[in-house]
């Protein structure tokens, strides 16, 4: 029983909640049916797509209602009885993951019903709703299990974080598997198989009620306590006090959380820009469905690759030489205005090459924004001030989606032989990405004043504080 009660198992349970979540990845292999049953032109479908945005990075409920009901090592000192008493006997991250369960299963179905024709065509603002709560349910399920990590693991956050998030954007892959083996060539199959309530279904409050233990006693203490060594003790205490455990108001007025929340519109926007008209980027460039399918699977795995290892090389560099992390948000953005360059000269092959470096760049940011913010602005109160910054992802997603990617493509088109829009042509989106590169630079230039101004921060407080 000691054992289930474990971080380890809860970590375990973790990953296999965001393994079976992650259907917002897959848009791009159902969208193109919903577009076709719903009757929408390039901009319409990218309205539905922003909302889908929108819903899986406006995290803010998720957040509150994380504070509201699990119990932190922060909570005593604030709460009241009987707050406290509910919080230990009744509450915990099984609450956030069954509300973020029955949003999810809420949202995708009615999606079905309406490609299906089961009900009349929707308003397209009731279809942003539907597509909205699918995706709103994904923060759900992060919040639980990425706040629950980073207190259960506090000396390798990035780590942590890494593989929580990287185990998302694989879900993506999976799924896209799922579907290839038993509903081919019927995507409109998709949505409604990914059962919401299997998360739920998994005993989670069991596995997660060690959080107690294991935030109230880390192993970090519980070496000290045994040893006696009291002397390090006090130092850590006197590190812990000068990281700053701001809410979401304090952060809010700081120039770091705006630097960081600018820099991730550039490359989280850009990113889900692509990934959000990829079917029409690879018809446009004469893919087949297949191939578009292959392209959105193998996303999900560089994206998985660039969570996980983003997390791990930035844990390793701040554990051997006290690099401040944001310096790796410069690398990734570097990286993900290279593979604009390389989609938009529509060069043979280079859709494939493209959303490799893309997906490795883009991925890693989702490992690395939630990391620093649990560094730069405190624990205390992650669960909003990440999903706030997460905002950002919808805000540069809308802007150069619709008004950029999705504008273009529809000024470029013309209606093909069976009556609908199309464009053929790498002119379709050239303009577009070699856009959006530039937007990446400049991402890369908030990211590296936000270096800057952290350098001295992380050396002196952040790695002293891993070293001991």
């Amino acid at each position: 029983m000691e054992m289930m009660n474990s971080r380890w198992v809860g970590t375990v349970a973790s990953i296999w909640i965001q393994l079976s979540v992650g259907a917002s990845y897959v848009f791009g292999v159902y969208s193109p049916v919903l577009k076709s049953s719903q009757g929408y032109d390039q901009s319409t479908l990218d309205s539905v797509a922003v909302a889908k945005d929108i819903g899986a990075n406006f995290g803010l409920l998720s957040g509150f209602l994380y504070s509201a009901v699990v119990f932190t090592s922060s909570t005593s000192a604030s709460s009241s009885a009987s707050s406290l008493w509910f919080k230990r006997k009744i509450g915990g991250p099984w609450i956030v993951i069954t509300a973020g369960a029955i949003q999810c299963f809420i949202g995708y179905f009615f999606m079905w019903l309406a490609v299906t024709g089961i009900i009349p065509r929707p308003p397209v603002p009731l279809m942003c709703l539907f597509m909205f709560l699918a995706a709103h349910a994904q923060t759900f399920f992060n919040t639980a299990n990425v706040v629950t990590g980073v207190q259960n693991f506090p000396d390798y956050k990035g780590t942590i974080v890494g593989i929580i998030k990287g185990f998302l954007g694989l879900s993506g892959a999976i799924l896209i598997q799922v579907y290839q083996t038993i509903f081919v060539d019927k995507p409109r199959i998709l949505s409604p198989s990914v059962i919401a309530f299997r998360a739920h279904l998994t005993d989670s409050r069991s596995q997660y009620s060690s959080i107690d233990d294991a935030l109230l006693i880390n192993e970090e203490n519980r070496e000290l306590v045994l040893t006696g060594n009291y002397d390090n003790k006090r130092e850590i205490v006197l590190l812990d006090e000068k990281v700053p455990h701001l809410n979401l108001w304090q952060a809010l007025r700081t120039v770091n959380f705006w630097l960081l929340f600018s820099a991730m519109a550039c490359g989280l926007g850009s990113g889900m820009a692509t990934v959000n008209n990829i079917s029409q980027i690879g018809g446009s460039l004469g893919y087949t469905s297949v191939e578009t399918r292959t392209l959105v699977s193998l996303w999900s795995i560089w994206n998985f690759l660039g969570r996980f290892g983003a997390g791990f090389v930035s844990d390793y560099f701040l554990h051997l030489k006290g690099w401040a992390r944001p310096i790796f948000m410069v690398v990734t953005l570097a990286g993900m205005g290279l593979g604009h360059l390389v989609i938009a000269s529509g060069l043979p092959g280079a859709l494939y090459a493209g959303s490799t470096v893309m997906g490795i760049f883009y991925g890693s940011q989702w490992s690395l924004f939630p990391t620093i913010c649990s560094e730069i602005f405190g624990v205390t109160h992650l669960g909003t001030i990440f999903n706030t910054v997460a905002l950002a992802s919808p805000v540069g997603s809308y802007i150069l989606s619709v008004k950029l990617v999705g504008f273009i493509y529809d000024k470029e088109s013309s209606l093909n032989a069976s009556g609908h829009v199309s464009c053929v042509g790498s002119h379709c989106f050239m303009v577009s990405f070699i856009i959006m590169a530039g937007v990446c630079v400049l991402g890369c230039g908030l990211a590296l004043i936000l270096f800057f101004r952290t350098r001295k921060f992380y050396q002196d407080v952040i790695y002293k504080k891993v070293k001991h």
